[in-house]
This record gives C-alpha cells, sequence and structure tokens, in this order.
C-alpha cells in the first residue's frame, strides 16, 4: 500500500474536512481562516449516497494572525469542570 502522494509547500497544510452537512463544513472552514491564510475552498459530495460534504483548504501556517479576541479554545471549553 504504498501511495505517492504528493505533500504540501512547506509552511502549507492541506486540511480535508468531512461532515454530513455542508452547513458544518463552511462553519470548520471558517474557524480556520480566522487563525490562517488559506486557499479558496473546493467541497466534493461524500459518504456512500454522496449527500455529505468534504471540503478541502490549504492553509499557511508561516503567517498566523493574531486570536480574535471573543476565542476560546472548543477543548478548554468542552473539557469543562463537568457540571
Amino acid at each position: 500500500m504504498n501511495q505517492d502522494r504528493s505533500l504540501p509547500a512547506p509552511g502549507l497544510a492541506e486540511v480535508r474536512v468531512t461532515t454530513a452537512s455542508p452547513d458544518v463544513a463552511q462553519l470548520i472552514a471558517q474557524a480556520l481562516r480566522s487563525w490562517f491564510s488559506s486557499t479558496e475552498q473546493r467541497s466534493y459530495p461524500a459518504g456512500e449516497s454522496g449527500s455529505g460534504t468534504r471540503l478541502v483548504l490549504t492553509v499557511d501556517t508561516t503567517a498566523v494572525p493574531e486570536a480574535p479576541t471573543s476565542f476560546q479554545p472548543w477543548l478548554v471549553s468542552a473539557g469543562g469542570s463537568g457540571s
């Protein structure tokens, strides 16, 4: 199983998001764009029935903008104190 896939240029990362809803894929793309410069996203049908969405975009990790002031990492907020 040796698949020769080309890598993005240094400093770039290709991100693939697969969801049941195109709205969710769009939210993820917007969140990534708040942190990284990115290319225009490309979307494709996903899933066995083709009703899902696979979104692909390339982000530039060398030019990270400042965090939005309203940002709270989801890992911190989702981890919570168990209340």
